[in-house]
This record gives C-alpha cells, structure tokens and sequence, in this order.
C-alpha cells in the first residue's frame, strides 16, 4: 500500500474524537460480545420454556440449530456489511450495524417460539459480523502507524468483555427474556454516534477514484488474490476452533454437573473463559509488535490444541484444573484475534479494505456453522459433548500448519 496513503489515514491518535470513537466502537463491540454468547449460556434454559414437551434429541437439535444460524447470520453480516463499509462509507456502517445488533437483541426477548428466536440470532448475528469488520477499519484509519497496533489489539477484546458482561447477566438474572432486554443498550448507542462518528478521511479521498476505476473495488483482483486466500484459511481455521468451543462449553459443564442446573458453574465458566480471552487481546499489540505475527500465530495454534486435548479428553469434573484450561485456552485464542485484527487490514488498499477484510474476517464462518451443528449434533455419537469438541479443535493443528508454510509475514 502507498506510504503516502497510509500517512493522510492516521491522523486523529491523541485528539478528543480519536478516544470518543475509540470508544463508541468499543462499546458497540462489546455488545456484539454480549448478543453472541447470551443465546449460548440460557440455552438449556430457552429451549425448555419453549419446547417444554419436547423429548432430548428435539431439544438438542433446536439448540443446534439456534446456535448455527447465529453464525450463519454472522458471516453475511460480515459480507455485507464490508461492502457497505467501502461503498457507503465507515461512518454509517459503523452505526447501522450497531443498530442492528439492539433491535433483534431486544426483538428476541419476546419471542413466541423457537423460530422467532432463530430469525432474531441470524440477524442479531448479522450486526455483530458488521460491527466487528467495520469498527475495526474505522479505527485502522483514523488512528496512527505507531498506535495502531495498540489500538486494534484492545478493540479485539471487546468480545471478551462482552462474553464475560453475559456471564454477569446470566449469574444474577434467572429468567432469560429478562436478559435479552439488553439490545436496549446497542440502540441508544446508534442513535447518538449519528452525531458524533465522523466520516473516515481516506475513505473520503478514495472514494471517487475508485467509482471511476470499478476494477479498484474488485475483491478478487490479482494484486490481492493470494494474501486473501491466505487469510481467510489462517482466520478460518481459529474461528472454527473459537466457535466449537465457546458455543458449547456450558452445555459440556452442564453435561459434567449431574443433579443440579449448573447456572452457577456455567456462569463462571464463561467469565473465565472470558478473562483469559480479554488478556489475550489486550496484550497482543506489545507481543505482535515483539515476535512478529506468525510466530505469534504459531504458539497461539499450538497452544490452543493442546489445551483442547487437556481440558475436554482428560477433565471429568468441573474443578480447578478444568477452570484453568478455560482461562488458558481463551488467552491463545484472545492473542490471536488481536493479531489477526490488526494484519488482516493493513494487507489490502483503502477501495477494498472493507470488503476484503470483511471476507478473510467471515468466509469460514460458513464452515464454523456446520462445525457448531454437528458438535449438537454428534455429541452422543462420539461419547459427549467433550469428545465432540475435541475432535473439531483439531482445526487448530490445520492452522498451525498453514501458518507454518504460509511463507513471509506481512506484518
């Protein structure tokens, strides 16, 4: 990419509305984390108040399917979203996006059945996908080379935060259309950044040269093929891994906690996993910036399918060591995400960035759905929730493997 681009994007680090959009899209990240795992953790607890009649196989087979579409719903938004973000600009897609994520939060909340709540997780993970792509681009742009890094690397714990802000939820409130009143937040928040983002300055000097070159805006263009295909698999492979894990860990502690309903136990799992996931991604602009990101890449895959192998094939109970691995399995995952926020970006030029990180951020999403189905789906068949889970997180090794060859860093 042109130095000279890159030195007109940065310009607003240290101002006022450098840290006011900080922290408008901050926010709005951290309520895409809280709509993503609030479905998960009432899960068990939805599906019998909707489907109260309904026999084991029924209920786990709804639940799939609710937590798949989320992801399904998801990897469009992704989609979409990143060519809103280059064709409208970063300004709306940042706040629409946001607004999309409240209303069918809060929509899911008084849902008659459970096919009400799947249209409501698509597209509440429609949102969540556009909020991720296009907050992530606005701050790339607005923030400076030197603190970038920093910048993105705290802005990728937002989900953390928001998955440990739903374990809170889910701790103190029982009844879990209560809970759903939290898309409330997201809506106000869109309704006053109309006032206060502002239009991405690169975004606006791009923007008519690459409406007289339409060739500029092509996703697939050959300058651009390769670090595309190879960011899309190195990003694909941790998110199956992240998704089979976080969309079924308090199903697999309620699966280890016989005779009780385990709202205690499944509520700190998800703060812990979240703790550790929150660390991982704050500090992974110093440690990026340190070794590199494919090293940085490496230890994280590796780390990620040992710990699958420690906490889901060796742990029978819901005890210290099983909370350990939680904590340390969402730090590798934590690092990574913030690694990958901030090098997927800076790979592509301003005209396509939207879209092209957008599409490398969700085109494994379509795979994670399945991966999440069929954990559901497989659980009896491969001896448990635990075993299902560990069979899927040997997509890690196939990332580790792909960092391992991927040749030359970018970063």
């Amino acid at each position: 990419m042109d130095s000279t681009i890159l030195q007109q994007e940065h310009k607003a680090t240290g101002s006022l509305y450098g840290w006011v959009l900080f922290a408008i899209c901050f926010i709005s990240g951290v309520f895409g984390g809280v709509t993503s795992t609030l479905m998960s953790v009432y899960l068990p607890v939805a599906v019998k108040d909707l489907l109260p009649d309904a026999g084991q196989d029924q209920t786990d087979q709804i639940a799939a399917t609710i937590n798949s579409v989320f992801i399904l719903g998801w990897m469009f938004g992704g989609f979409s979203w990143g060519y809103v973000c280059d064709k409208a600009g970063r300004k709306w897609s940042v706040i629409l996006s946001t607004a999309c994520i409240g209303i069918f939060t809060l929509a899911t909340a008084f849902a008659p059945g459970w096919t009400w709540v799947a249209v409501c997780r698509f597209f509440s993970g429609f949102g969540v996908g556009g909020v991720l792509v296009t907050t992530a681009i606005h701050i790339a742009e607005t923030w400076s080379d030197k603190n970038r890094a920093i910048a993105l690397g705290i802005l990728s714990i937002t989900i953390p935060v928001g998955i440990f802000s739903t374990g809170v939820i889910e701790y103190f409130v029982t009844d879990w259309r209560q809970a759903f009143y939290a898309g409330l937040f997201p809506v106000v928040l869109a309704l006053i950044s109309i006032k206060v983002i502002k239009e991405s300055v690169s975004w606006e000097k791009t923007k008519d040269a690459a409406g007289q070159n339409e060739s500029r805006r092509s996703l697939f263009r050959k300058d651009i093929r390769k670090d595309l295909l190879l960011a899309c698999l190195i990003f694909g492979t941790m998110l199956i891994g992240l998704w089979a894990v976080l969309a079924w860990l308090p199903t697999w502690v309620q699966s280890l906690v016989t005779g009780t309903d385990a709202q205690h136990e499944r509520g700190i799992s998800m703060m812990l996993f979240a703790a550790g996931g929150l660390t991982g991604g704050l500090v992974s602009g110093w440690i990026t910036n340190a070794i590199g990101v494919r090293r940085c890449m490496l230890i994280c895959f590796a780390g990620c399918f040992i710990l699958s192998y420690f906490l889901f094939r060796m742990q029978t109970t819901i005890a210290m060591p099983a909370y350990a691995g939680m904590v340390l399995i969402a730090l590798f995952i934590g690092i990574s995400q913030g690694a990958l926020t901030v090098y997927i970006p800076e790979l592509f030029p301003v005209e396509v960035r939207g879209a092209a990180t957008g599409f490398c951020f969700n085109v494994g999403r379509l795979f994670t759905a399945t991966a999440v189905f069929f954990v559901g789906s497989w659980a009896v068949l491969l001896g448990g929730y635990g075993q299902a889970i560990f069979y899927f997180s040997f997509v890690f090794l196939a990332g580790f493997i792909l960092t391992l060859f991927s040749g030359k860093e970018k970063y």
